[in-house]
């Protein structure tokens, strides 16, 4: 069932919020959540967090339903590029190795990769391609399968690519990318940071080998919070970059120095947990995604964009159209126009927009309305 009402999300008492690729605003379970963690440690210290212990563990089994897979396979980290870091840093690779990525990556996929040039690593960037219907003048769109067939070398290891390019919105066809990197040995890794909470992902079925994502876009968690998803095999690939104690299977027994991370994700949960933040993003997972359902979602999405799509003036706006396969949930749109300033424009009028890289996003989430978006309509084509 969909909630789309003021009580789940105050947003709207606000206005129009179209800039979930962006910061999403929390649902009230995690303003709740935050506040009720934080009493307890304001009243009683370490002994009002007694109660929390258990608190990651749910975050874990959360985040594991939303991606078809086990609860062992996801870490709670705090963001992208902590993430990556530790992959980029943990793979075994030898000199000489190749990594296949995007040329117009987001930093927190593309800087990791680069620091593996001192290790004798090469990047190969696929170039830029006009993926969409329209020209896009230049500016970031995405990428071809035929690009990664034709740069793939005996030396390529991993595929380093996002799910949804932030800029454009261009989706990776997941699927078929996975489907080729296992029939060739390569590790496909996936910042999914601008698609978990919007599309549907399965890294099982799509053989891919790592995720990372921030909690704070299409998830509706606080900054601060992210998840990390390992398949066991390439766990067992990765050499340790943090480690703490939680990342040891003793846990808090500090004086006990065994070596024993953990075989599960958790090795990657290297020190003291956010108890506070892993609590937020578990409710918002609960209240405002698992609730509703992943393929709902995107369905909705979708049909919310197709009404963007119907109602944008022409004139004004041009839109950034895909394949199926490649269509995610940010509509970028080229404007007559500088995006900045009707994105701030928008805003002094009550709808929130995002503008990045010469375009202006789009970004309903399910629990947006009908009539939100037509009033968004009536203000973005006034401008």
């Amino acid at each position: 069932m969909m909630c789309k009402n003021a009580d789940l999300f105050p947003v709207k008492k606000e206005g129009v919020f179209l800039a979930h690729c962006a910061i999403s605003p929390l649902p009230r379970p995690a303003h709740e959540a935050i506040a009720l963690v934080a009493l307890g440690q304001m009243e009683r210290g370490v002994f009002g967090l007694a109660s929390y212990r258990h608190t990651v563990e749910d975050l874990r089994r959360a985040a594991a339903e939303l991606l078809f897979t086990h609860p062992d396979n996801v870490a709670f980290v705090k963001n992208t590029s902590e993430a990556m870091g530790m992959i980029a840093h943990g793979y075994p690779f030898r000199q000489g190795d190749e990594i296949l990525s995007y040329v117009h990556e987001y930093p927190a996929n593309h800087y990791p990769w680069r620091l593996q040039e001192r290790r004798g690593v090469r990047l190969v960037l696929l170039p830029n391609r006009p993926m969409a219907t329209r020209p896009t003048q230049g500016l970031p769109c995405g990428w071809s399968l035929e690009d990664v067939q034709r740069l793939t070398t005996p030396r390529t290891r991993l595929v380093a690519i996002s799910h949804v390019q932030f800029t454009s919105g261009y989706a990776a066809d997941l699927e078929e990318l996975g489907t080729y990197c296992r029939e060739r040995g390569i590790d496909l890794v996936v910042d999914a940071a601008q698609s978990l909470g919007s599309l549907v992902i399965d890294p099982e079925r799509y053989h891919i080998a790592a995720i990372a994502a921030s909690g704070w876009k299409w998830l509706f968690g606080p900054t601060g919070t992210g998840l990390f998803y390992t398949s066991p095999e390439f766990r067992q690939k990765l050499g340790d970059v943090l480690v703490g104690a939680e990342a040891m299977v003793q846990g808090d027994d500090y004086l006990n120095h065994t070596w024993q991370p953990h075989t599960s994700a958790r090795r990657f949960e290297y020190s003291t947990t956010p108890t506070i933040l892993a609590a937020a993003l578990a409710a918002s997972l609960r209240s405002a995604i698992l609730s509703v359902g992943i393929n709902h979602i995107q369905q909705e999405i979708f049909r919310l964009q197709d009404r963007l799509l119907q109602g944008l003036d022409s004139q004004r706006y041009t839109p950034l159209v895909f394949s199926t396969p490649h269509r995610s949930a940010i509509l970028s749109v080229l404007c007559q126009r500088s995006a900045e300033e009707i994105m701030k424009e928008a805003a002094r009028r009550g709808v929130f927009v995002s503008a990045r890289s010469g375009y202006l996003r789009l970004a309903p989430h399910w629990c947006t309305t009908d009539e939100e978006i037509d009033r968004a309509l009536d203000v973005l084509n006034a401008l």
